[in-house]
Formats: C-alpha cells, structure tokens, sequence
C-alpha cells in the first residue's frame, strides 16, 4: 500500500506530466500554423485559415479565375521512411476545362490516404521511367501522349502526386522529413522546418501550371480509341 508521501508524489507526477503535454502540444500546434507563412510574401492577396490538426490552409485568388489552395499533410503511414511532410498545392481553374482525369503517384505503397490517383477509375500503363509510378485515369486512352508527359515530371524525386482533372490540377510535393530521432525514440512526427521555403511552393506551382496550359486540349476518349 503505498504511503501517503508516495501518494503526493504520484500525484504531482501525474500533474507535471499533464502539464508538459499540453505545452508541447500547444508549441506544436503553433509550429504547424506558421508552416505556411512563406505564402504571404509569394501571395499578398492569400486567405488563412487552419485545419482541426492545426496545419494551414492557404485560398490565393486569380486574377484569370479560379483559384490556388495550399496545404500540408503529415504522413506517418510511409514504409520503411520516415514520417513526411507533403505540400499538396490544387489549382482550381473550372469545369470545362479538359475532358478526362489522369493521375500519376510516385512509389505507391498503397497507404497514400491523401493520393486522389487511387480514386481514379481505369488502371493505365506507366510510362518508361527511372521512378515506379501508378498511373490510373477516367475518358482517357491508354496510348493518348499526356501519360508520358506526365511522367516527365517525375524526374523531379521530391514530386509524389501530379493530377489533372476537368476542373484543376493537383501536386503533392515533398516538404519535409520527419526528425529521426523523434520518430525512432518516441515514434512521433517533428518536421525541422519554420515555414515550407518559398522555392518548394513556387516548384509545385510551376508544375501545376505546366500541366494546365499543356493539357487543355481535348482528348481522344475511350470510345474513341476503340
């Protein structure tokens, strides 16, 4: 039975223990507001506001229509790596403006709960590669050409997703890897960064509008094909 010393001892134990969790909770839920403060000099007109698990979400207003959406996503689920932490950037631009959807994911796992290629209907051929990618799309013919340009962008390895849909385009880039000690010692995800840089988001915008000016044309469908 334990003594009445004992006893405040465990309690205030379990008071300090209490105490240190909500700090470093708070500490990091203030770490994963600022991850995006690096839009508002690339974006003075950039909307904020932040997600239930406290990561950013940044609405950027066109001036030719449509808009630019930025947010983070933490992934613990990755195997044999450590925890990443992906910028996923969609460019809304409106229906209408192509007739298919193609999505390509890098070193699929099969884990990518964020990856919206898995929602796509019709499995397609990758193109030739140095990079293992899944590749699936809807009204699209296997042979169109807009696979292998796809593909293309995955000679940059810090790319992991690349969608194209009738009303935007989707990038899912590498902004971070999890701290490995943390992880190793304490399986928790800590990413070392302040703010994503500037050069990371500006990438994936670069390869969100490279696919949006290339791939408006209309084409060929299935049926088509056939």
């Amino acid at each position: 039975m334990l003594s009445a010393a004992a006893f405040v001892v465990s309690i205030l134990a379990a008071i300090w223990l209490w105490r240190q969790g909500k700090r470093e909770r708070a500490a990091m839920l203030s770490h994963r507001a600022h991850l995006l403060d690096e839009t508002a000099k690339l974006f003075p007109s950039a909307q904020y506001s932040l997600e239930p698990d406290g990561f950013p979400v940044v609405v950027v207003p066109r001036p030719e229509g449509g808009e630019l959406v930025l947010g983070l996503v933490a992934d613990t689920l990755v195997t044999r790596r450590l925890p990443q932490l992906w910028l996923k950037l969609t460019l809304r631009e409106g229906e209408g403006i192509r007739d298919f959807s193609l999505g390509a994911l890098a070193r699929p796992a099969g884990s990518e709960f964020y990856a919206i290629t898995h929602d796509l209907p019709d499995w397609l051929p990758p193109p030739k590669g140095d990079v293992a990618l899944l590749v699936r799309g809807k009204t699209i013919s296997p042979g169109s050409e807009h696979i292998a340009e796809l593909g293309s962008l995955f000679a940059d390895t810090q790319l992991k997703e690349a969608v194209v849909t009738p009303g935007g385009v989707r990038i899912v880039r590498q902004a971070c890897e999890g701290d490995r000690g943390t992880h190793l010692l304490l399986r928790q995800a800590r990413f070392a960064i302040q703010a994503v840089p500037s050069e990371t988001i500006l990438q994936a915008l670069r390869h969100a509008e490279q696919l949006s000016a290339s791939m408006r044309s209309q084409a060929p469908t299935l049926a088509e094909a056939a």
